[in-house]
C-alpha cells in the first residue's frame, strides 16, 4: 500500500490499517500502513473548524462516576448520534460494568480524528475500536478479534477464503474502501486499475485531497447486492450489520490469507480490537481491564446481534 500516492497531504495521525473507524480502525493499526497514512489520509485546515458536540458537561472527565466516550456522530455502524452503533452499546455495557455513568462526548468528524482531536485534548477519556498496540495509546486487553471478509451473493458459490483463489480472481468488478489492504489485494491479483473508475464512483468521483473521502459499509453490502460488483472486500465490522439485513442473499466469508510482503511483515487480515486510553492513565487501563471480564458475555452478545464473525479466542 505504500505505493498508493496522492499528492500535498498530511496524515491526521491516524491509528491504523484497517482504514475503518478511529478507523480507526482500520488499515489502522500500528504502523503497518505508515506510508499509506502519509501519502492517503488527509488534514485539511477546515477540519479544525469542526467542534465537537458534546452531550454532557466536558467536566464530567473529573467525575469519578463519569465515564467519558470519544465518539463520532458519522461512522456508522460503529458509533452514530443516536447512540445505535454497536461500539456505543459495548461502551455504555463497559461503562456500567465499572460502574460509572455513560458519557458520550461526540463530533462530526469522522471517527480517524478522535484520537487527535479528542482524546489527546483531554475531551474525552476512552476510545473504542482501537487496535491491540496502538502505538499512539494504552489499549485494553482485546474484546474481540475478527477480520477482513469477501461479501458476494450467496447464489455466486465463492466459498473460499483466500483473496488469490482462481474464484475471485476471475470476477470482474469490486467494491472496496479507499486505502485499506483491500486496494492491495486488487493490485496483487491485477484488478486495481480495471476497478478505478468505478471505485472513485462509489464516492462521486470527489478528490480525496484535503478531505477524507471514504466509501461507507452500507454502500459496499448494496452494490454487492444489486449486482453492481461481484465482490464487497471490507473489515468484517463494516459490513457484518448490512449483510444481516440485507433482502438479497449474500455470503459473508473472513479472509484467512494474509498479504505477504518482499522484505517486510506481512499485512495481516484478523485484528485483535481493545479500548484505548492516553498513556499517561494506566489506571483506568486498569479498571477497564477488569470490567470487561464483567462484561465479557454482554459484550460478545452485542457481537453476535451485529452478525460480526468472532475468531479465537471469542468464538
Amino acid at each position: 500500500m505504500s505505493n498508493v500516492q496522492s499528492p500535498n497531504v498530511q496524515s491526521p495521525n491516524v491509528q491504523s490499517p484497517k482504514a475503518h473507524y478511529t478507523s480507526r480502525s482500520a488499515a489502522r493499526r500500528s504502523g503497518l500502513f505508515a506510508g499509506l497514512a502519509l501519502s492517503a489520509l488527509v488534514l485539511g485546515l477546515g477540519s479544525l473548524a469542526h467542534a465537537a458536540t458534546v452531550e454532557a458537561d466536558k467536566a464530567g472527565g473529573r467525575n469519578p462516576n463519569a465515564l467519558r466516550i470519544c465518539a463520532s456522530n458519522v461512522e456508522a455502524p460503529f458509533s452514530a448520534a443516536d447512540s445505535t452503533g454497536f461500539e456505543d452499546r459495548i461502551a455504555t455495557v463497559l461503562a456500567q460494568a465499572m460502574g460509572r455513568k455513560p458519557v458520550f462526548v461526540r463530533t462530526d468528524q469522522p471517527g480517524i480524528y478522535l484520537v487527535r482531536d479528542q482524546l489527546d485534548k483531554n475531551n474525552c477519556d476512552v476510545v473504542m475500536g482501537v487496535d491491540v498496540g496502538d502505538d499512539r495509546l494504552l489499549t485494553s486487553k482485546p474484546y474481540y478479534r475478527t477480520g477482513y471478509v469477501l461479501v458476494t451473493k450467496a447464489d455466486r458459490n465463492i466459498t473460499t477464503g483466500d483473496w488469490e483463489d482462481q474464484s475471485v480472481k476471475d470476477q470482474t468488478r469490486f467494491a472496496v474502501r479507499f486505502y485499506s489492504p483491500a486496494e492491495t489485494m486488487l493490485k496483487r491479483i491485477g484488478r486495481f486499475e480495471d476497478n478505478a473508475a468505478y471505485m472513485y464512483s462509489l464516492v462521486n468521483f470527489k478528490s480525496r485531497r484535503n478531505q477524507w473521502v471514504q466509501v461507507p459499509g452500507d454502500r459496499i453490502v448494496t452494490e454487492v447486492a444489486n449486482g453492481e460488483a461481484d465482490v464487497g472486500i471490507a473489515f468484517a465490522p463494516e459490513v457484518a450489520r448490512y449483510v444481516k439485513s440485507s433482502s438479497t442473499p449474500l455470503r459473508m466469508t473472513v479472509i484467512s490469507k494474509d498479504i505477504d510482503r518482499p522484505n517486510d511483515q506481512p499485512i495481516p487480515m484478523h485484528y485483535d480490537q481493545a479500548v484505548g486510553v492516553r498513556k499517561n492513565d494506566p489506571a483506568l487501563r486498569d479498571e477497564i481491564n477488569a470490567a470487561l471480564d464483567k462484561a465479557k458475555v454482554q459484550i460478545e452478545q452485542i457481537l453476535t446481534q451485529e452478525g460480526i464473525p468472532l475468531l479465537d479466542p471469542n468464538t
